[in-house]
């Protein structure tokens, strides 16, 4: 057995690790890497910085899957390009809309794993929150997603392409010569990395994929409107500030060691202090306003007064805000929600202290929206079938 706060790697989990044979994705390539393959591919290396900025305009500006789309290229090279490389993204196996107009899809990637994705629409933003392992290792003991084994990480490819996904699903991209960027069709302005996983032990992958969507002659997402959430993975985090410079959200959850050791276990390899020490530099580094710490709301766990006081003596000099978080409570969960005025007296003490201290809203509870329900229903169906098939000798 592994210890479970041990750094997963891009070389041990993810998959692919190399090339494949055949067509190339080009899906999840850095622009120096797309340079590289196209030269690889018979590319002249005069042309390749050229053809890269016009195959990245059709790919992540206006969302097109299909070679002969590129009519700024000659026939010959496009025949040349559907010979050896594809456009391909992610499969969504299904979509559910909430009431409250959240959206819910199940992505399905290499090796028939599926992952989830969330679209979240509010009045001045819409927020797209995608996952970055199949599974997760951190066994966090409020998170659905921590009931299920880490299968393995996501290459870029597979996490940009939810982003590329789910724009398809909302009709937003731009025709060719429409704006781009915020002068441009922006259902989706924001995107967190809060949904399967860890993010930065899949650092590699993540920030590829990151400096994609922040590409200003593509998705064109500013690093502002990215957040990316760690439950404290403090080796990482100043690397997060120097080659992505996103914003940073913390799943924090407790104010003292006792507790976080119980509710988010990589707190036991690197603890409040050590984390806060790591969280003090960040800003500096990557120029965000301040960082965002997340607190679940689990009742007679973490919302005393007094965990309130904590916190924000803990956070003390830190650029910060506090999303509270009601609890979103799912089958044979160990926790309960903490009573709503119990939660608006915790988060006055917070505000009262100078902190923004907003309580967010549960979405999509109508339709599983805690990270992992969806994958988890699809997986016991999925066995039943298999059951079933078994049964009457089909398979």
């Amino acid at each position: 057995m592994t210890d479970s706060t041990a750094p997963i790697t891009q070389d041990v989990m993810t998959i692919p690790r190399k090339l494949p044979e055949g067509p190339i994705n080009i899906v999840g390539l850095t622009r120096e890497a797309l340079r590289d393959t196209l030269i690889a591919q018979g590319t002249p290396e005069k042309q390749a910085k050229m053809r890269v900025n016009q195959i990245w305009q059709w790919v992540y500006q206006w969302g097109v899957r299909d070679f002969a789309e590129m009519t700024n290229l000659s026939k010959a090279y496009r025949t040349e390009l559907a010979r050896n490389f594809v456009i391909e993204i992610p499969e969504m196996v299904s979509r559910q809309v909430s009431a409250d107009g959240t959206r819910k899809y199940l992505v399905r990637i290499a090796g028939d794993h599926e992952v989830e994705v969330v679209y979240i629409p509010e009045t001045d933003r819409g927020t797209l929150c995608i996952s970055s392992q199949v599974g997760c290792t951190l066994t966090c003991s409020f998170c659905h997603t921590g009931t299920q084994k880490l299968v393995r990480n996501l290459t870029a490819g597979e996490i940009i392409g939810q982003v590329m996904m789910a724009r398809d699903d909302l009709g937003e991209w731009p025709e060719p010569g429409q704006g781009t960027g915020d002068n441009g069709p922006r259902l989706l302005s924001n995107i967190v990395l809060m949904g399967m996983g860890e993010p930065l032990y899949n650092f590699d992958n993540v920030r590829d994929a990151m400096k994609i969507a922040m590409d200003g002659e593509g998705i064109s997402l500013s690093r502002r409107r990215i957040t990316l959430s760690t439950s404290g993975v403090v080796p990482e985090i100043a690397k997060t500030a120097e080659e992505i410079g996103c914003m940073l959200a913390v799943s924090f959850h407790a104010t003292t060691d006792e507790v976080r050791d119980k509710l988010v276990p990589i707190n036991k390899k690197w603890n409040i202090a050590t984390l806060l020490d790591a969280l003090r530099e960040y800003p500096k580094v990557s120029n965000s306003e301040r960082i965002t710490f997340e607190y679940v709301m689990l009742k007679d766990v973490n919302d005393s007064d007094e965990d309130a006081r904590r916190l924000v003596q803990l956070i003390k000099g830190i650029p910060a805000k506090i999303n509270l978080i009601p609890f979103n409570e799912w089958p044979g969960a160990p926790h309960q929600r903490s009573d709503w005025d119990r939660i608006e007296k915790f988060a006055d003490i917070i505000y009262k202290a100078g902190y923004a201290s907003p309580i967010r809203t549960p979405r999509g509870e109508d339709i599983m929206a805690a990270c992992g329900q969806l994958k988890s229903a699809s997986e016991r169906a999925r066995k039943s079938r298999r059951q079933i098939e078994s049964e009457a000798g089909i398979g």
